[in-house]
């Protein structure tokens, strides 16, 4: 089954918030094995949503809309949904009540202008909003499917999770399933990994294999069509285990795996802790860190040592070392690690020091970072070039941290064990 996903709201062609609605129905959509061929975006404009609509009619067996069931003129996607369906509307009581006993559970008096979501298209199905006073809509006309959806993601999902899924899982209980899943590599970039799964990419069918780049590291999405979800998983295995023949030595999860995890991973299973010092990435790889269930267990800490004042009282950079070599130096990352693991007493001191832009600082380029690693007996210490934005080189620094970081810890495990 096509479908199209059309989302309302000159707020998004103007770029003022980011449209989580997409990628959430069509991740979902695609695991049910509907295949979303378009996403459309349309502003409060009737002639133009009236057209985006019945193109959409064309080319799509399924529509979904999201947004503009509010309560004010602006919202017109229902008003237009029924004028291409040439259908009216009426009250529905249910649905006012509804409403009005979201307003009372609120303590206040329901505004007058939300009696306008109560009215509901001839032959529609409601889809109750548990959360909003927006009920979705479902409406068939001549084939095809309008699903009306409201725009607050919170609202969206509730509606999807609760009335949305099961009612299309039991009207195209026959259609068969789509199913992917993400393998994540580090430490080899974009076309050494087309090089080595080039066979295996030309030859592919189903399963297909999908190989793109993101912030440092490889994704392979494989994706498998079948006519059930126990044949697309193992659809899904084999094709894995291709794939591991050619670059199972870079495979460090699947699916939602992070480096951040991989990292926990890592330290618990040698029972080693860990402190991060950071300058130009502000904290954000502890951060990342942090985000991971668990991680006090090894994370002792961290230090944001933004200025050289910072590195030098808080983690005993010395003042020479700042003088003759600068804070984005070799000399100062090693320093500032071995200082956070002495201050914190952690198996571990990562730090990071650099220009992360836009302007150049200490008479270094921007994207110059150096990236140390401190252990009982050893420092380690790479040099990096980032060349994006400043907030983009934040999170390529800090992911960059990690993945160091768990390469040194493996690295020692191994020279122990030797």
């Amino acid at each position: 089954m096509r479908a199209e996903i059309i989302t309302t709201g000159t707020e998004l062609l103007l770029g003022e918030i980011l449209n989580t609605n997409v990628q959430y129905l069509s991740r979902r959509l695609n695991s049910m094995g509907f295949d979303v061929l378009y996403h459309t975006t349309v502003g409060d404009n009737p002639e133009r949503m009236q057209a985006v609509l019945e193109k959409a009619m064309e080319r799509a067996d399924i529509i979904i809309t999201s947004g503009g069931l509010g309560p004010t003129r602006g919202d017109i996607t229902k008003e237009m949904v029924m004028r291409v369906c040439h259908t009216e509307s009426y009250l529905d009581l249910d649905t006012w009540g509804r409403i009005d006993a979201y307003f009372t559970k609120k303590g206040v008096d329901r505004p007058a202008n939300n009696d306008k979501q109560a009215y509901v298209p001839l032959g529609a199905e409601i889809l109750q909003n548990d959360v909003g006073t927006a009920p979705g809509l479902w409406l068939e006309y001549q084939g095809k499917l309008f699903i009306l959806l409201p725009g607050p993601p919170s609202e969206l999902v509730d509606v999807c999770e609760k009335q949305l899924w099961p009612r299309l899982l039991r009207r195209f209980a026959d259609h068969g399933v789509i199913l992917s899943r993400t393998l994540h590599l580090r430490g080899l970039g974009e076309s050494l990994a087309a090089e080595k799964l080039d066979a295996l990419i030309v030859a592919q069918s189903n399963p297909t294999i999908a190989l793109y780049a993101r912030y440092g590291e490889i994704l392979l999405r494989l994706t498998a069509k079948a006519a059930d979800e126990a044949q697309a998983k193992a659809m899904l295995d084999v094709c894995e285990q291709q794939v591991r023949q050619y670059v199972d030595e870079y495979i460090y999860g699947v699916d939602d795996a992070t480096l951040a995890a991989c990292l926990g991973q890592e330290l618990l299973k040698q029972g080693k802790t860990i402190a991060f010092a950071e300058s130009c990435s502000g904290g954000l790889a502890s951060s990342l860190v942090t985000d991971v269930p668990g991680s006090s267990e090894y994370l002792l800490g961290s230090v944001v040592t933004y200025t050289n004042m910072a590195k030098n009282k808080l983690i005993n950079v010395q003042q020479d070392t700042l003088n003759r070599y600068g804070a984005v130096s070799r000399e100062s990352a090693c320093e500032m690690a071995v200082g956070v693991r002495r201050l914190l007493g952690s198996d571990l001191g990562v730090s990071i020091t650099g220009n992360a832009g836009p302007g150049a600082s200490e008479g270094k380029p921007v994207g110059l970072v150096y990236i140390a690693v401190a252990t009982e007996d050893v420092v380690y210490c790479q040099e990096h070039r980032f060349a994006s934005t400043r907030t983009e080189n934040k999170l390529r620094i800090a992911l960059a941290a990690i993945s160091m970081a768990i390469d040194k810890l493996k690295e020692e495990k191994k020279n122990k064990e030797a």
